[in-house]
């Protein structure tokens, strides 16, 4: 039996997950009353753990009142974060100082090898039009909160958006975790990928644009060991 505690728990999670959301959605979801979801939602209000974001509903332009959105807070997130981000930026920075910056981006690389030999089998074994979303689910059966969609750039691609982070600590004072990722992406989708945003630079979610196949010559990138794409997927954050 859940306790109320253990409710606003997962009330919080949907939100970082989702978020930002209408409260109706949130009760939608988690099967509650609009009282019970007004009575949690302000509780986390109390805590700081979420913010009210107001905007108007698309389909009701120019009339009623705007829609109350709520969205997590970084007091919200930091909930979520590992109790090791500490230690491990204390073990980077002991790196940094006795072995050089370029140590950390090697340790970086090899923290993401083990995470891209675990998606690589799923990733390439779609369609390449289907990969993006594939990875956004194995990102999320991770703790990423990952979703794709088109990207909304005149340009076209795809968009990668990861809503939780759980190094984006560490993440904040060593930018090669990020960099790393982001070679690997590109390495798993055959294709040139950018960052846009990062949760670690303060930004709501990370956000990664993937470069439409058309535009590399519609490399299926099956191996996973293209370097040219992986060159391209580096970026300074």
């Amino acid at each position: 039996m859940h306790t109320e505690r253990d409710t606003r728990a997962r009330v919080a999670r949907l939100i970082l997950e989702h978020g930002p959301v209408t409260a109706s959605v949130l009760g939608e979801r988690m099967g509650l009353t609009p009282a019970a979801v007004r009575r949690h939602l302000d509780a986390l209000l109390a805590e700081g753990m979420i913010e009210i974001e107001t905007r108007r509903s698309p389909a009701k332009k120019g009339r009623g009142r705007p829609a109350k959105w709520f969205a997590i807070t970084d007091a919200g997130r930091n909930a979520f974060v590992h109790a090791y981000d500490d230690l491990a930026t204390s073990a980077l920075r002991f790196l940094a100082e006795t072995a050089g910056e370029q140590a950390v981006a090697e340790f970086a690389r090899r923290q993401v090898a083990d995470l891209e030999r675990r998606y690589h089998p799923a990733v390439q074994a779609v369609p390449p039009h289907q990969r993006v979303r594939k990875l956004a689910e194995a990102l999320s059966a991770d703790g990423y909160a990952a979703a794709a969609g088109k990207a909304p750039q005149s340009g076209g691609g795809e968009q990668l958006c990861q809503h939780h982070c759980p190094v984006a600590h560490v993440a904040a004072e060593f930018p090669q975790l990020c960099e790393a990722e982001t070679e690997a992406f590109s390495r798993l989708l055959g294709t040139p990928v950018q960052r846009l945003a990062t949760i670690a630079h303060g930004d709501g979610i990370c956000t990664t644009h993937v470069s439409p196949r058309s535009l590399c010559g519609g490399a299926d990138g099956a191996d996973g060991q293209n370097t040219d794409d992986e060159e391209s997927g580096r970026t300074s954050l």
